[in-house]
């Protein structure tokens, strides 16, 4: 199931106290990037974040899930209501978040 425009227009709303947030559309879904590093995505309507050390202290009743067929577990953020949550995760995962790979 794809994802729909509207859930990330939510999930881009409730981020907008951050700068640098930007998405990029892939098969159905939307990968989300908060200063030029992938933080996460939305997959079939679920803000899922990459499970760094972060994210897990913040999050740590937060269930691990797929985002799609054969890819990484990722954590589920059930707190999308919370800018103040969003805005403390992002800026906490950031450092522990891979820099983005060198275009060729």
């Amino acid at each position: 199931m794809a994802s729909s425009k509207a859930y990330l227009d939510f999930v881009l709303e409730q981020l907008s106290g951050l700068e640098e947030i930007a998405y990029r559309a892939m098969m159905g879904e939307y990968i989300l990037y908060y200063r030029s590093k992938i933080v996460g995505g939305i997959y079939d309507d679920r803000l899922l974040v990459k499970s760094v050390p972060a994210a897990v202290a913040l999050m740590p009743e937060a269930a691990f899930e797929l985002p799609y067929e054969g890819a990484k577990e990722m954590l589920l953020v059930d707190n999308v209501d919370s800018k103040e949550f969003l805005a403390e995760l992002f800026d906490a995962m950031y450092d522990q978040l891979p820099a983005p790979k060198k275009k060729r």
